[in-house]
């Protein structure tokens, strides 16, 4: 059995459609419907049911799609670790990262890790909605915040801070805030998740002698999106005052191309974790991109290794 057949079939009930997942492995639909009907024959049932409107997976195809994953998947951990032994990193990474996150910091890592492991390659998915392992045909995912599934592998990377931040020169025009409540007079970017909009903010006081209560406010803005780069180039741009994580915004602070805003009061920190659905998912490639991250947001961030 061919494991090309085997791939194109398991595009193909990920997209519902022959020509698509032609499109994606560089083939034509001619060829791609021949090798399904090829592989059809070998297993002697319909995978699909086909019409002129529309591909539907048949109750045996659905029962094959999940051997047939699993199969696929073992084959390039074998792969993988067969040129691990020959001291080399090899096999592919399907990795999941926020937008931001993503576009900033992870790109310059990942071109050092695959730089370093030719076999290694990666297919990258950017995005700020969560991602599903399964739909989304991805094997690791980056994201802020602990998973809530504890079936799922997960390594923790880092402790961040999350921060106020603005370009010097909208403080310079509409003035720095100095405790929550002042920020209803400043514009306030918001970052949007779904139909959920983050728009309460919630400080702690940082000065010295005074309690740690919790003050929240419900900030104003007339600039929302659900991609966090957006916010991001906003806030660089002068257009209001963002809440950020302190990796997010870190080239940024560092050029002066926003401050910090408000000093004497800290938002709730926030935690940057590598997600697995199961353990067959932790290869020694995504073991080896897990310690490149460890060691660039320690030394970025001065924070101590996580384990």
């Amino acid at each position: 059995m061919n494991t090309s057949d085997l791939e194109l079939f398991i595009r193909t009930a990920d997209c519902g459609s022959i020509t698509a997942a032609a499109g994606l492995l560089d083939t034509s639909p001619a060829a791609a419907s021949a090798a399904l009907k090829r592989l059809e024959k070998q297993l002697g049932v319909e995978l699909f049911i086909r019409s002129t409107r529309q591909l539907r997976i048949t109750a045996e195809g659905e029962r094959f799609l999940l051997h047939c994953r699993q199969a696929i998947e073992s084959l390039e951990y074998a792969k993988a670790s067969l040129v691990e032994m020959q001291g080399e990193i090899a096999g592919e990474i399907r990795m999941s990262v926020s937008s931001d996150l993503g576009r900033n910091m992870i790109l310059p890592l990942l071109d050092e890790v695959m730089d370093g492991n030719p076999a290694l390659s990666v297919q990258l998915s950017l995005g700020d909605s969560l991602a599903d392992f399964y739909m989304d045909r991805v094997d690791v995912v980056l994201r802020y915040g602990q998973p809530e599934d504890s079936s799922m592998v997960a390594f923790q990377l880092t402790e961040v801070d999350r921060i106020l931040c603005a370009a010097p020169e909208y403080l310079e025009r509409h003035g720095a805030p100095q405790t929550p409540d002042e920020l209803l007079d400043h514009n306030c970017l918001l970052y949007r998740l779904g139909d959920q909009i983050f728009n309460q903010w919630e400080f702690t006081s940082k000065v010295s002698g005074e309690s740690e209560s919790s003050k929240k406010v419900k900030v104003n803005s007339n600039r929302i999106c659900n991609d966090g780069d957006i916010v991001r180039r906003w806030a660089v741009s002068g257009k209001g005052i963002a809440l950020k994580s302190r990796l997010d915004m870190f080239a940024d602070l560092k050029a002066g191309r926003v401050v910090e805003v408000m000093p004497g009061f800290r938002a709730k920190s926030t935690s940057l974790w590598l997600i697995c659905p199961s353990r067959k998912q932790v290869t020694p490639a995504v073991l080896l991109l897990r310690d490149r991250l460890r060691e660039k947001f320690q030394h970025l961030l001065g924070s101590e290794s996580v384990c």
